[in-house]
C-alpha cells in the first residue's frame, strides 16, 4: 500500500493545508483589517501584539508540519491550535458548517494528508485491522 498515487496525493493534500496555513499566520503577523475585525468578532484581544504572537504560534506549528521528520509533531499541535477557533464560534453561535466546523475540515485534510503520504503512519494507524 505504498503506491506513488497515495505518497503524492498526500503530499498535495499536506501543500494545500501549508500555504493556507502560512497565509493565514502571514496576515496576522501584519495584521491587516480583516484580522482585527475577526479578532473583535471572536472577543480576542485586538492589540497587533496579539495578532502577532497567534501569526507566530501557527508560523511555527505550520513549520513543524512542514518539516518531515517532525511529522506526528505536528498534526497534534495543528490539531490542538484548530480547537481554539471550534470552541469561539461554538461559544458564539456561529453558523456550524460554515464557521465552527471549518477547524475540522481543515483537520482532517492534514491527517489525511500526512496518513497518505507517510507510509511508517499507515502501518501505526491502519483504517483496517
Amino acid at each position: 500500500m505504498n503506491s506513488p498515487a497515495l505518497l503524492w496525493t498526500g503530499r498535495i493534500l499536506s501543500g494545500l493545508v501549508i500555504l493556507f496555513l502560512l497565509v493565514d499566520g502571514a496576515i496576522k503577523m501584519v495584521p491587516i483589517q480583516p484580522v482585527t475585525d475577526s479578532l473583535r468578532e471572536l472577543d480576542y484581544p485586538t492589540s497587533d501584539t496579539f495578532a502577532r504572537l497567534l501569526g507566530f504560534i501557527v508560523l511555527a506549528c505550520t513549520a513543524l508540519y512542514a518539516w518531515p521528520r517532525t511529522s506526528t509533531l505536528r498534526a497534534i499541535l495543528l490539531t490542538g491550535l484548530s480547537g481554539g477557533p471550534i470552541a469561539s464560534h461554538l461559544r458564539l453561535g456561529d453558523p456550524l458548517f460554515s464557521h465552527t466546523l471549518f477547524g475540522v475540515y481543515l483537520g482532517a485534510v492534514m491527517w489525511a494528508g500526512l496518513w497518505l503520504g507517510t507510509p511508517d503512519l499507515r502501518v501505526l494507524l491502519p483504517l483496517k485491522h
